[in-house]
């Protein structure tokens, strides 16, 4: 299906866009005007875009059904300051709630039942229960458009980092740094509609980066591995990451691979196809040098 933008309904441009963009960090953001009425909002439309200097950059964007602004966006006009307060899972409820349009003196900390605690640098309060907060300076608005839907970016420098002592590592690394433990934060990320998903243990997975040396590529493969009907893009692409092919190793012992060559070595059809079948296993237990060994067996 193609879908032209240009033939849309603003609210219809906004339902594709945001269900194929996710999942999205939320930006809880507390702000407050020039006579001190406190707002809190959840945004989606939200990320880091630089870390020297710090910046990031959220969008409370004009409302699609009206063309009214929000109080977030109003406030940060007239007190250039904003915590942005990270969501976590057991706290996605309240943040939901506050993100009821409540007239302008309405202190949605009050509503959602969220506690303020005093910045260190800047006016608005931060949200006791959030594990992860920025305090911020607003370093520029630009407005994307006057109509409906329009992104209003608000670019922030962030100032300070308040990080929940729990969020770390459970043994301080010798480095001087501490290490945060991603399996600890339960991010809340938002998806379209309804949708939303927490990031925890049970759906985190690693990606080993490239190294400074140069993966072959999946082009440099040898054919029956590159042309496999067994092994799929992400097993190409692990098989791909190293910086050259390697050597059969003599001293490579695998029970299940001698009997794949044992008991299929007079049908090469049915043996290249069981191999790749252990070495795609293989991979998908992290297990690239292993796999590497299996696929080399065939050549």
């Amino acid at each position: 299906m193609i879908i032209s933008l240009q033939d849309l309904k603003p609210a219809e441009k906004q339902y594709y866009l945001q269900h194929i963009i996710a999942p999205r960090p939320i930006c809880f953001a507390s702000t407050i005007d020039v006579e001190g009425n406190v707002n809190l909002s959840p945004f989606s439309f939200f990320n880091i875009f630089s870390s020297n200097p710090p910046v990031v950059i959220f969008s409370p964007a004009r409302r699609v059904r009206d063309n009214t602004t929000k109080h977030t966006l109003q406030n940060v006009l007239e007190v250039p300051e904003v915590v942005i307060n990270m969501v976590t899972y057991d706290m996605v409820q309240q943040t939901s709630l506050a993100s009821c349009e409540y007239p302008k003196t309405v202190n949605e900390f009050t509503k959602a039942g969220f506690t303020m605690e005093k910045a260190t640098v800047v006016r608005p309060p931060m949200v006791k229960e959030s594990l992860a907060k920025m305090e911020c300076r607003v370093m520029e608005i630009k407005s994307l458009g006057e109509m409906g839907g329009a992104g209003q970016l608000v670019i922030c420098k962030v100032l300070v980092l308040h990080i929940d002592e729990n969020l770390f590592e459970d043994v301080p690394a010798d480095e001087v740094m501490r290490k945060l433990d991603q399996r600890k934060i339960h991010h809340v990320a938002r998806l379209g509609g309804d949708w939303y998903c927490q990031v925890n243990e049970h759906n985190l997975f690693k990606v080993i980066k490239p190294s400074t040396s140069l993966g072959i590529g999946v082009d440099a493969l040898p054919a029956h591995i590159r042309n496999s009907k067994i092994l799929t893009g992400n097993n190409l692409g692990l098989l791909a990451n190293v910086k050259e092919i390697p050597v059969i190793e003599a001293a490579f012992n695998d029970d299940h691979l001698k009997q794949i060559l044992q008991y299929y070595s007079i049908n090469p059809p049915e043996m290249e196809k069981e191999l790749h079948l252990y070495a795609s296993s293989l991979l998908s237990d992290g297990k690239v040098q292993e796999a590497w060994q299996v696929l080399l067996s065939n050549d």
